[in-house]
């Protein structure tokens, strides 16, 4: 279906302030949105409270308007300009719930205002927990054993058939705000009175904790026609219990089996198909049982996210821009790949490298605070790496955190015994990575640590490799004796020279990027095309590696 010809000018909502759980990930995605609009000659009115985003420069929209985002501006706006539809997947939940707002005193139908990308069922069947738990069920889509509650009481009395643990999540939230999780019955009445209250609807879902189970997440696009393309698959590295903005996360899946693969993307697409008026971006998350391969879907997300974002960077493909143009009325068939500038946009993203996103936090500011990872997302930003294996990955997002990080080598002021680590890493926190390090160093079983953590051993054996390598250049007591092969592995595991030096003797980085130099060990560059080569990329970009 062609370009809609009728929409000549569109609103859309921004997400606020910067706050924990959407700052300029929002901001990435309504920018793009923004600019793939006005390529169609589409004039854009945007409104956003927050100043200082790129969205609210004069040069990416029409008209900008530094409102607080409240019914009573979009009236405002309404008023003095001619908006044709308004697009709502652009500003996180903030802009879902405030279009919803909109709909329920009937301001969009009063100025002849249509949603474009998604409509207010769609939102509320994927939003209102109890409504989405249901549609699951009809469809027969497995979900965890889960009661809505509206009450205290209502609460209390589900909680008690189905026992310890369990989660709460309040419904219309975003980043996980009010949910959290309950492993003792004397924390029950606080969790459901935090979670009540946090919900706009007064509202939580009551679900028995699947802890454990591993993490996925699918990046979707469909258009009006019912094309569906899978953009990107997820891996949580911590395991259900800890929230997916709080977890380290890895693209493309590592652990998943093709049989497991397939079922949640048949899930998906049978999800997104179901969903309603939909044209745009969306994530789906999966939790998978690492024993039996069962699954069950923990959400949708009807609108483009922090991991839309992510995703975004992680493949080359631009969510929000494509998304946006869906949403005017083209299909994924008629538009060009970005990349390639030659093929279909309705094919699906292949990696041939490893991408790993690693959340910052900044609990140092904030004393007192609890620093336990849950349900509820406490990250203020996040960094991404991209590598040819896991490991060099990881090293070089762990170089990125400006916490002195010279890679996994990361030592904390505070040295535990190994009694000590093992009881440390029983409870998720922002250094939970390292510490697993330092527990493979200190001789602490694999089986041990999976036990303690629930994090799949293929993540750990890669971190026990990063270990074992370290433990063979420590043992070179001199820069010039260390074998050229020993140093081209390091860079290959995504070593920095920094780190190199603290592991070798009276030896500085600078001597170590001069001996390297002088071996031939030299950066490379490969290129980020989306196609894996399979076609010319004409607007690649690259990420540094090591031959």
């Amino acid at each position: 279906m062609p370009l809609d010809t009728s929409i000549k000018n569109v609103l859309i909502i921004g997400s606020g302030p910067i706050i924990i759980g959407q700052a300029c990930e929002f901001d990435y995605s309504g920018s793009q949105a923004a600019r793939s609009l006005r390529e169609e000659g589409i004039k854009v009115t945007l409104i956003n409270s927050n100043p200082a985003t790129i969205m609210t420069d004069p040069l990416v929209a029409d008209k900008v308007y530094l409102l607080p985002l409240t019914v009573e501006s979009i009236e405002k706006i309404l008023q003095e300009n001619q908006i044709d539809a308004v697009l709502p997947t652009m500003g996180g939940q903030t802009a879902l719930n405030l279009a919803m707002e909109a709909e329920e005193i009937g301001l969009w139908k009063e100025y002849n205002v249509r949603l474009i990308g998604v409509d207010t069922k769609a939102i509320d069947k994927a939003e209102d927990r109890e409504k989405f738990r249901l549609w699951m069920i009809e469809m027969g889509i497995p979900v965890a054993p889960a009661k809505i509650a509206n009450s205290l009481l209502e609460g209390k009395e589900f909680a008690q058939e189905i026992g310890v643990p369990l989660v709460i999540r309040p419904s219309f939230t975003l980043g996980g705000t009010g949910g959290g999780l309950v492993f003792h019955k004397e924390d029950l009445d606080a969790a459901l009175e935090r979670g009540l209250t946090a919900s706009p609807i007064h509202e939580v879902l009551v679900e028995k904790a699947v802890i454990g189970w591993k993490e996925f997440e699918l990046e979707l696009l469909r258009d009006s026609a019912d094309n569906v393309a899978i953009i990107c698959t997820v891996e949580n590295f911590d395991p259900m219990g800890v929230h997916t903005g709080d977890s380290i996360t890895v693209a493309p899946a590592m652990t998943l089996s093709d049989t497991a693969f397939q079922l949640m993307r048949n899930t998906a697409i049978r999800m997104m198909r179901a969903l309603g008026n939909f044209a745009g971006g969306c994530n789906v998350q999966f939790a998978l049982n690492p024993e039996t391969e069962e699954i069950i879907v923990v959400e949708i997300n009807p609108r483009v996210s922090r991991s839309s974002a992510l995703a975004s960077k992680a493949t080359g493909y631009p969510i929000a821009k494509i998304a946006a143009k869906l949403a005017i009325g083209y299909n994924l068939d008629e538009l060009k790949n970005q990349i390639t500038q030659t093929t279909s946009a309705y094919f699906e993203p292949a990696l041939d490298y490893v991408i790993v996103k690693m959340p910052r936090w900044n609990f140092d500011k904030f004393k007192g605070a609890d620093d336990t990872l849950g349900f509820q997302m406490k990250s203020v930003g996040e960094v991404m790496a991209i590598g040819r294996t896991f490991p060099e990955a990881l090293q070089k997002a762990c170089q990125s955190l400006e916490n002195n990080a010279t890679g996994l080598s990361f030592t904390s002021t505070t040295r535990l015994r190994p009694e000590e680590l093992l009881e440390t890493l029983k409870r998720p926190q922002w250094d939970r990575v390292f510490r697993i390090k330092e527990a493979i160093a200190a001789g602490i079983s694999i089986k041990t640590i999976r036990e303690v953590t629930q994090i799949d051993r293929w993540f750990l054996y890669q971190i026990q490799d990063i270990v074992n390598l370290e433990k063979q250049i420590k043992e070179i007591k001199h820069l010039q004796k260390m074998p050229v092969e020993l140093l081209r592995e390091a860079k290959l595991m995504g070593f920095s020279d920094e780190q190199i030096a603290e592991l070798v003797s009276d030896c500085t980085a600078e001597e170590v990027y001069e001996f390297r130099k002088q071996a031939g060990i030299t950066r490379v560059y490969k290129m980020v095309d989306t196609c894996s080569a399979e076609f010319e990329a004409k607007t690649p970009y690259f990420y540094s590696t090591f031959l």
